[in-house]
């Protein structure tokens, strides 16, 4: 089963090897069928490159590393 791949902006660069992404969906409400917005915030694994906040990059699923950070980002978009 291949691994979840998301794509988000950084918002905060603040932690030592740690960035926190947001990743915004769409979601159809399932009786209005109104589209509309869904944020959530990922900590993902960054190893030694210069990512900043506001770039946008791709993240993909890993085994857990500590209590919240399950993702390791892949790339720079």
């Amino acid at each position: 089963m291949p691994k979840t791949q998301l794509i988000g902006k950084i918002i905060s660069d603040k932690m030592q090897k740690t960035v926190v992404v947001d990743v915004e969906r769409t979601k159809a409400h399932p009786k209005y069928k109104r589209i509309y917005k869904i944020n959530k915030k990922y900590k993902a694994h960054v190893e030694g490159a210069d990512y900043k906040v506001g770039d946008k990059v791709v993240i993909e699923e890993c085994k857990p590393m500590s209590k919240d950070k399950n993702w390791i980002v892949i790339k720079k978009i």
